[in-house]
């Protein structure tokens, strides 16, 4: 026998082995990173949660910072507070209840899991006929119910300069709609903010950032017991 074929052969044999081997890692390695993908806890990674504010410029954050506004610092609020849940703006200023039906169902095409509703403001503003708005945010709650959309309906009072009927109209039309979805209602979204000057933007209408820090710390309960609600309804 050649012993030196014979080395050869076996050196041959071994380093095939090896690259079989190789290859076999290769492949295992890719079907696991199949496997990681296709898991339940890649798709609860990749299906974050997400609350809709969808309003006007209260929460919108006119004239403040990006990182100053409602948005931003509801989400880090929610954060502080454990939920992993992104807070999309939804708002657009000047918007009436007209204007914010006109475009509830593009600002749905990202599929939010939650939405907190504030809109009104600006009707009454403008002298707006609120029994118009209460249909307007009528049609917004149940286009929000017939996508399956949790929502909380943030409330606002007309200024008192609109005579008393205005007044009992708009006020009123909140609780009915709220009684109406079966959604819970954050009864004033100005609550400690409006009139006070410490807390107001020199317009006197819009928050400043430290008004946006009383109304996230008053409203955080209501958000929150949206959250945990509608997770034990799941």
């Amino acid at each position: 026998m050649d012993h030196a074929k014979g080395r050869g052969k076996v050196a041959g044999s071994r380093a095939g082995t090896k690259a079989y081997g190789a290859i076999r890692h290769g492949i295992n390695a890719f079907l696991l990173a199949l496997m990681l993908l296709a898991s339940p806890a890649a798709d609860a990674a990749g299906s974050a949660k997400t609350l809709l504010v969808f309003g006007d410029s209260l929460s919108a954050g006119y004239g403040l910072p990006a990182d100053q506004g409602f948005i931003a610092k509801l989400g880090a609020a929610l954060k502080s507070a454990g939920y992993d849940i992104t807070v999309v703006n939804g708002s657009v200023s000047g918007d009436t209840s007209a204007g914010g039906l006109a475009r509830l169902d593009w600002s749905l095409g990202d599929h939010p899991d939650f939405a907190l509703v504030e809109l009104g403001a600006n009707d009454a503003l403008r002298g707006l006929d609120p029994k118009a708005m209460e249909t307007n945010l009528d049609a917004i709650l149940g286009k929000l119910a017939a996508r399956k959309v949790p929502a909380l309906l943030a409330g606002m009072y007309a200024p008192r300069n609109l005579g008393r009927d205005y007044d009992e109209a708009f006020d009123g039309a909140f609780p009915r709609l709220a009684a109406k979805h079966g959604v819970p209602l954050y009864p004033f979204f100005l609550d400690g903010v409006a009139t006070d000057p410490a807390f107001s933007q020199p317009d006197g209408l819009h928050p400043n950032a430290q008004g946006v820090d009383v109304i996230v710390a008053k409203i955080m309960p209501y958000v929150t017991r949206l959250l945990d609600g509608a997770a034990r309804a799941g």
